[in-house]
């Protein structure tokens, strides 16, 4: 793992893979969070961080802002913060100037990603996945749930179930795009991608992505090209 100077998965010009699930946990601000780091460019505690962050039960992490923005896809427990609670399943997209003071009862398990939804306008979204419908997507054995869309900038975000012996065939993504594994896995060019496995192709990159067991998938494309290259 990098020093914590230094940038990890920095450079958006490469494809970057990370199996979430073999890392070790690590120390975070609250003694009772810990994280996982799957990418981050600029500082520590400041710069734009893709991550595995775990609650432990009663764990709570001081009030703060969200400059540029955050999202949460939880993927275990209950998080919690003064807006609401927020069972498995939740997606949470917390735009520039929104302040809360998380905690979790029980204990949690999230997919955070910080300073990556930048951008005036931007509105704050709270959806539970669980009572969405899949909806049809075009490819065989692929369904999604939308998750974030706005005409006003180019990324897109969605949850995306595979069906047992999905092949997606190849694909290319002009603009990049990044692959989080929350439910079975997937296979493609590089090998298997487990649960909590992370994936981000670059700008220009493809991949041709197969589904023996079948997934559920966070995809969001649209946004690499926009990252800082570290």
């Amino acid at each position: 793992m990098a020093a914590e100077d230094d940038a990890l998965n920095g450079d958006i010009g490469r494809r970057a893979d990370v199996h979430g699930a073999q890392l070790a946990w690590q120390p975070s601000p609250s003694p009772t969070v810990t994280r996982k780091r799957l990418h981050r460019t600029g500082g520590a505690e400041d710069g734009q961080v893709t991550s595995i962050v775990r609650y432990a039960p009663g764990a709570s992490f001081p009030a703060h802002d969200h400059p540029e923005g955050e999202e949460i896809l939880v993927l275990e427990g209950t998080f919690s913060d003064e807006h609401g609670d927020w069972p498995a399943g939740t997606f949470l997209a917390n735009p520039e100037g929104f302040r809360h003071a998380p905690f979790s009862r029980e204990g949690c398990v999230l997919f955070v990603k910080l300073r990556q939804l930048a951008g005036p306008g931007r509105q704050h979204v709270a959806l539970q996945t669980g009572d969405m419908r899949w909806e049809p997507t075009g490819t065989p054995g692929v369904a999604a749930k939308p998750l974030l869309a706005d005409a006003a900038f180019p990324d897109q975000t969605r949850l995306e179930r595979w069906d047992a012996g999905t092949d997606r065939g190849p694909r290319h993504y002009p603009r990049g795009a990044e692959f989080f594994v929350w439910k079975g896995s997937f296979e493609d060019e590089a090998g298997r991608h487990a649960a909590h496995a992370w994936l981000r192709l670059p700008p220009g990159g493809a991949h041709h992505a197969r589904s023996p067991e079948g997934c559920i998938v966070y995809v969001k494309t649209g946004a690499v090209a926009a990252l800082r290259c570290g």
